[in-house]
């Protein structure tokens, strides 16, 4: 239990009506998780403002309320705080609530469009390797040291977020590293956290669905590293042209990796195929198990990261020459056909066109490479023609799909896929709506040493429609049906 007036520290208090000696037991922005000596945040959201039902909160046993307006009608015995933005001062609250766990780790957030997940599950794995306790926040799951916690966000709710850093001091963790997504920058659900620093991986098209522009999206992001305290660090990818302005106004130390331009942290591809990479990193050469330029910038704002926290380049780079990456990143299998059929959670055109790129370089020049891709319903609709030719592009088939159509039509959605296709290019996709037929399909054309890309759901065990989740794993489906054609 904890006084509401030691919850409001630093949280943007404009005014109290009733007392703040009252006891706290519990935090909520839902009403409907309210309990008898609740606090409950009004925050409002994209689908609803939690101010309606600030009475409702206040029956049902809410103790204090937080709000940016007051209600017509306060009822006694409740305190009702007024503040700027709820949405902020529950983050803090939260923060204060949990004792402030961020202020106890080494907490680091990596952000960007693509390589976030990757670059965070190998921070994870390498200091656990190193002999410390870590904590990992990420899309594919959480873990409190060696206890997995199922991920339900990229970014929890400031509530969630905090109690899962304040399990990670409890178990003893040294170090917590987490993604960091727009939409939690925008939503404050990182507000009142203490970071020891941010890295920048990229920016490329996403979310415009959220954010409605591209400028909308970088600023997100940027927000980020403007939060940033001066003890902390900014690790940018300088080859990216927005790292910059990342740390346009961060008062963080800054810092950048790069392949091609100048960096702090520099690195050069010597071999990249489908065994691994083989880097010259800051003049010493080491062969890593991941494939594809694009996991050489991961490794390299790993090993940037891992520096910046006082660890040993020795050590470092010995640990992350053994790691592997991410479930639903770049995951494949060779069948006894010698068919090879990779998984990728590449879901915008920047990161399809990594893939493929990747693995142009790595195939032999004879193999066919047979693409299986749709978009995700109810989500940023203009990279959807975008993502059909750049897999057109770069492929010798493709197979147009649903992904999580959600509650889209999903022959809807490929018809705004169909669109972007180029005239010369109509010969080389055909649709398929149902997911498992068109993998099915993609396996039966596909002929010894062929190359298959199942891009876009990854990790996910899930396939949305209508609201529901159906279970749907990729990379299962596509080892059953690659053996069955072997």
């Amino acid at each position: 239990m904890i006084r509401i007036k030691e919850l409001l520290t630093g949280a943007g208090v404009l005014s109290i009506e009733g007392t703040t000696e009252l006891e706290i037991g519990k935090i909520c922005f839902d009403s409907r998780q309210v309990t008898p000596g609740s606090l409950f945040a009004a925050v409002r959201g994209t689908s609803a403002d939690g101010h309606q039902f600030v009475q409702k909160a206040a029956e049902t046993g809410a103790v204090a309320i937080v709000c940016e307006e007051y209600p017509a009608v306060m009822q006694d015995g409740v305190t009702y705080i007024k503040v700027e933005n709820s949405a902020e001062a529950l983050g803090v609250i939260a923060s204060n609530f949990y004792g402030n766990p961020s202020d106890k780790l080494r907490l680091t957030g990596v952000t960007g469009t693509n390589g976030k997940t990757t670059v965070a599950t190998l921070l994870f794995r390498l200091f656990e390797e190193l002999g410390y306790k870590a904590g990992l926040i990420s899309t594919v799951e959480n873990y409190i040291h060696n206890t997995v916690v199922p991920s339900t966000h990229t970014t929890p709710d400031p509530i969630s977020l905090n109690q899962l850093l304040a399990e990670m001091v409890d178990a003893g963790c040294d170090y917590c590293f987490m993604e960091v997504s727009s939409h939690a920058v925008v939503q404050h659900r990182i507000s009142g956290l203490k970071f020891a620093g941010g890295v920048f991986t990229n920016l490329t098209h996403d979310h415009l669905d959220f954010h409605k522009t591209f400028r909308a999206y970088l600023e997100a992001k940027k927000g980020f590293f403007d939060g940033l305290g001066k003890d902390a660090f900014a690790l940018v990818n300088a080859d990216d042209k927005n790292g910059a302005v990342m740390l346009q106004n961060t008062g963080a130390w800054q810092k950048t990796y790069a392949l091609k331009n100048m960096g702090d942290f520099k690195a050069k591809i010597i071999e990249n195929e489908l065994s691994g990479l083989l880097l010259d990193i800051e003049g010493q050469e080491v062969w890593f198990k991941l494939v594809g330029s694009f996991n050489a910038y991961n490794l390299l704002a790993v090993y940037g990261t891992a520096l910046l926290l006082e660890q040993d380049k020795a050590k470092v780079l010995t640990v992350l020459s053994r790691l592997t990456g991410a479930e639903g990143r770049f995951d494949y299998v060779i069948a006894p056909s010698g068919i090879m059929g990779i998984v990728d959670f590449a879901h915008t055109p920047d990161a399809v066109q990594n893939v493929l790129s990747t693995i142009h370089d790595i195939r032999k020049g004879t193999e066919q490479v047979i693409t299986i891709i749709g978009c995700g319903g109810d989500r940023d609709k203009t990279k959807r023609p975008v993502m059909a030719q750049v897999a057109c592009d770069w492929s010798d088939k493709v197979i147009l799909t649903s992904d999580n159509p959600r509650s889209e039509d999903p022959q809807e959605i490929i018809r705004e896929m169909e669109a972007g296709i180029s005239p010369e290019n109509k010969r080389k996709a055909l649709t398929i709506t149902d997911r498992r037929e068109a993998i099915k399909t993609a396996c039966h054309f596909a002929k010894p040493g062929d190359i298959i890309l199942l891009a876009g759901k990854g990790h996910e065990k899930y396939q949305e429609i209508k609201g529901v989740k159906y279970p749907f794993d990729d990379k299962k489906i596509l080892i059953e049906q690659l053996y069955q054609n072997s």
